[in-house]
C-alpha cells in the first residue's frame, strides 16, 4: 500500500501525458471549430497561459495536500473510516460505488460553483476563456484546485473509498475533462451515442456558451445522467453547434489569455 501512495503521482503523471498527447492530435486532425481563438498565434498564448495555470495549481496542490486524493484515501482505510468499511460492503462493490458518488460530488460543487457567488468569482476564471479546447480542462484557478480538493476528501472519507477506485476516478475524471473540452468534431452518430453515458464535447460546450440560461446547464464532467436527473440537461446550443459563441462577454477575447488578469480574476470587484 506504501508503494502504491508513492507511485500515485507516476501513475497520474503517465496517463495525462497519454490522454493530452492524443487529444491534441485529434484536435488539430478533426477540429470542431476553426476561429482564431483556437489557432495559431491566440492559441498559442491561451495555451502557455492555460498550461502555466495548471502548473501553479499542481505545485500548491503538492504543497497543500502532499498525498493528494489517493492519500487521503490510504489515511482513512488504515483507520478503518467510512460508510463503506462499516457497511462491510465488498471491496470491488464499494469501489465502484465510491467512482459512482465521487462523480456526483463533482458534480454538485460545479453546480455550487456556479450558484454560490462567491465561488462564482474563482469559478470563472475556468469560463473566461475565450475559445474550448482541451486546455480549457486545466484553466482552474489555485484556489478552485484547492477547494475542490478539500470537497474530495471529505466525501473519499465520509465514504472509505477504496484507493484503487480513488485513482481510477483521478484519471478518468482529468482525461475526462479533456475530452469533453477538446475541440473535437465527432461523427454526430457517435456523439449521440456516447452522449446517453458520458459527456461528450459538443455537450459540454454548451456550458461554455456566452449565454447564461447555457452555462447554466450541461455541468457533468464524466457521466451524462447526473444533468438528466436534475433536469440540467440541453442537447443543442440555441445558436447552433458551429455558430456557438464562448466565453464571458464581460471580458471580450484576449485579456483571459494574460496569465497575470487571470489569476487576478477573482479579486476584481465586478462578476462577470
Amino acid at each position: 500500500m506504501l508503494f502504491f501512495g508513492i507511485a500515485e503521482p507516476l501513475w497520474r503523471l503517465v496517463a495525462f501525458g497519454a490522454a493530452f498527447t492524443l487529444l491534441a492530435l485529434f484536435e488539430l486532425s478533426h477540429p470542431r471549430l476553426e476561429r482564431p481563438e483556437l489557432m495559431k498565434a491566440l492559441k498559442a498564448r491561451r495555451w502557455a497561459t492555460n498550461l502555466s495555470i495548471l502548473l501553479l495549481s499542481s505545485l500548491l496542490l503538492r504543497v497543500a495536500f502532499p498525498a493528494a486524493a489517493t492519500g487521503v484515501a490510504l489515511w482513512a482505510d488504515a483507520r478503518g473510516y467510512g460508510a463503506l468499511p462499516a457497511l462491510g460492503v465488498p471491496p470491488l462493490l464499494a469501489g465502484l460505488i465510491a467512482f459512482v458518488m465521487l462523480d456526483f460530488a463533482v458534480w454538485l460543487e460545479h453546480v455550487a460553483s456556479h450558484k454560490l457567488p462567491i465561488l462564482w468569482r474563482i469559478h470563472r476564471v475556468h469560463h473566461a476563456d475565450p475559445g474550448v479546447d482541451l486546455t480549457t480542462a486545466l484553466r482552474f484557478h489555485p484556489l478552485e484546485i484547492l477547494l475542490s480538493m478539500a470537497w474530495k476528501a471529505a466525501v473519499i472519507i465520509a465514504l472509505g473509498a477504496p484507493a484503487l477506485s480513488v485513482l481510477l476516478f483521478e484519471i478518468v475524471l482529468n482525461a475526462g475533462a479533456m475530452f469533453n473540452h477538446a475541440n473535437l468534431r465527432l461523427p454526430q452518430r457517435a456523439d449521440s451515442i456516447l452522449r446517453r453515458f458520458i459527456v461528450t464535447p459538443d455537450m459540454h460546450r454548451i456550458h461554455h456558451s456566452v449565454e447564461r440560461i447555457e452555462t447554466d446547464s450541461n455541468y457533468g464532467f464524466n457521466f451524462s445522467i447526473w444533468d438528466r436527473l436534475f433536469s440540467t440537461y440541453v442537447a443543442q446550443p440555441a445558436s447552433g453547434d458551429d455558430a456557438i459563441e464562448t466565453g464571458l462577454k464581460a471580458y471580450g477575447r484576449k485579456e483571459p489569455t494574460k496569465l497575470v488578469w487571470s489569476l487576478m480574476l477573482p479579486f476584481r470587484r465586478d462578476l462577470g
